[in-house]
C-alpha cells in the first residue's frame, strides 16, 4: 500500500522528523487560501499522486505571489500527470499540497528498505538528492552510501553518524542529521513500512535539517495492525481491478500483455509467466487464486481478467496439492458459461483430482483446449491467440 507526500509528511512529523508546514488542498481556492494562512512569499505547489518525478512531470511549482499560487494550481489539478513511474497514460491529480518554501543549501536522498538478502534493514543516503537521484543509482552508485540495520538493536549512533559524514553534512549539521535518520528508522519499523524515502532531506541556509518530501510503502500483511494507516487508503490511486481482486481474496496486478493468467500459488504464477514470455507472448497479469478458492472466486477471477480488453486468450496453470483439480474445473466451466468467454482458454492441471477435473473439463461441451505440461500449455495458448 501507497499513501500521498502529505501524509507521509504526517507520519514523519509524528516520529519528530522536521517538515514544512503544508496543508492538504482538495480545490484551487483551498490552494488559495492554504497560501494565505502559511504566510511568506514563496510557496510551493505540488501534485499529490502515487507517483514518483512529480517536478520533472510539471506537478510541482513555485509560486511567488498568491496569483501564481491560483495559476499553478488551477494548471496541476486535474491534470493527466505523466511521470516515469505512471506509464505513458499518466495519473489525473485530484488533490494538492500547498507548502511554505525552503531555503534549499544543500539537497541529501536518505530512505529505509527491507533488504531481503541480508534480512536486515538497509539505510541508504546519498550527497545526490533531487529529481535524478534514479540516474545517480544508475551512473554513480559509489555516491551512495549504505548501512544494514539489525532490527534487534536498531540503528545505532555510529551507523547514523557514518551515513552524515558519508553524504558529506557539514560537521554542525551532522547530530540533527543523525537525529532525524534515527527517526526516520524508528518510523519505518513501527508503521511496518517496506519503504520509508526523504528526497530530498535538505540543509537549509541556517544549518537546519528538514525532510521536504516522503514516500511510504507499507507491507500489506501487517495492515490490519495500523488502522490509523489503512484510512490513508486512496482507492483513486489504484487499479480498479485490483481493488476488485482484493475484495475476494484474489492476489491480482495488471501488467501489459494479452494472455491472462490464473493460477495457484505465486511462485507457480510466477513461472508461468516466466513460460508464456519464453514462448514468445507476454502475461496480461498476475493472477494467484490461493490454495482455497471456490467456484466463486474462479468466477470472479475471470470476470477481472476479461475486464482488460487487452486479453486475447487465458491460460489456467494449477497444481492440485490443497487446491483440488475438479474444484477449480468445476469453477472454470461455470465462469466461462457466466461471462460468455469468447477468448481461446487452455487449461493445464496436475495433481488431487486430476483426472476427474480432466473430465468436467471434457464433458463440459465448452471448447477448453487441455495440456499436460506448462511448456505445451504456453504453446497451445500462444497459438490461439495468433
Amino acid at each position: 500500500m501507497k499513501i500521498h507526500e502529505y501524509q507521509g509528511k504526517e507520519l514523519l512529523k509524528k516520529f519528530g522528523v522536521v517538515v514544512p508546514r503544508g496543508v492538504f488542498c482538495p480545490t484551487v481556492d483551498d490552494a488559495v487560501k492554504a497560501a494565505e494562512s502559511l504566510g511568506g512569499k514563496v510557496w510551493v505547489v505540488k501534485a499529490q499522486i502515487h507517483a514518483g518525478g512529480r517536478g520533472k512531470g510539471g506537478g510541482v511549482k513555485v509560486a511567488k505571489s498568491l496569483d501564481e499560487v491560483r495559476q499553478y494550481a488551477s494548471q496541476i489539478l486535474g491534470m493527466q500527470l505523466v511521470t516515469h513511474q505512471t506509464g505513458p497514460e499518466g495519473q489525473k491529480v485530484r488533490r494538492l499540497l500547498v507548502e511554505e518554501g525552503a531555503d534549499i543549501r544543500k539537497e541529501y536522498y536518505v530512505a529505509a528498505l527491507t533488504d531481503r538478502a541480508t534480512q536486515k534493514v538497509a539505510m541508504m543516503a546519498s550527497s545526490e538528492g533531487g529529481m535524478d537521484i534514479e540516474e545517480v543509482a544508475h551512473s554513480t552508485p559509489e555516491k551512495i552510501i549504505k548501512v544494514f540495520v539489525d532490527p534487534l538493536t536498531g540503528l545505532t549512533d555510529a551507523q547514523a553518524l557514518e551515513l552524515a559524514q558519508g553524504i558529506g553534512v557539514p560537521e554542525a549539521s551532522q547530530a540533527q542529521a543523525v537525529d532525524t535518520f534515527k527517526k526516520l528508522y524508528t518510523c519505518y519499523m513501527e508503521t511496518d513500512a517496506s519503504l520509508a524515502e526523504i528526497n530530498p532531506l535538505i540543509l537549509e541556509g541556517n544549518g537546519n535539517i528538514k525532510a521536504l518530501d516522503a514516500k511510504f510503502n507499507f507491507d500489506s500483511n501487517a495492515l490490519y495492525r495500523h488502522p490509523e494507516i489503512v484510512a490513508y487508503r486512496d482507492l483513486d490511486e489504484e487499479d480498479p481491478d485490483e481493488i476488485e481482486a482484493s475484495k475476494f481474496d484474489l492476489a491480482y496486478i495488471s501488467l501489459d500483455g494479452n494472455i491472462g493468467c490464473l493460477v495457484n500459488g505465486a511462485g507457480l504464477a510466477m513461472a508461468t509467466m516466466d513460460t508464456i514470455k519464453l514462448f514468445g507472448a507476454e502475461p496480461a497479469n498476475f493472477l494467484d487464486v490461493g490454495g482455497g478458492a471456490t467456484t466463486e472466486k474462479v468466477t470472479e477471477a475471470f470476470k477481472i481478467m476479461l475486464h482488460n480488453p487487452k486479453v486475447k486468450g487465458i491460460l489456467v496453470n494449477i497444481f492440485g496439492g490443497i487446491m483440488r483439480c475438479d474444484t477449480i474445473a468445476t469453477g472454470v466451466v461455470s465462469a466461462a458459461r457466466e461471462v460468455h468467454l469468447s477468448v481461446p482458454l487452455v487449461v493445464r492441471m496436475k495433481g488431487t483430482n486430476e483426472e476427474l477435473g480432466k473430465k468436467i473439463l471434457a464433458e463440459s461441451g465448452l471448447p477448453i483446449i487441455t495440456a499436460d505440461s506448462m511448456a505445451e500449455a504456453a504453446t497451445k495458448i500462444v497459438a490461439a491467440v495468433k
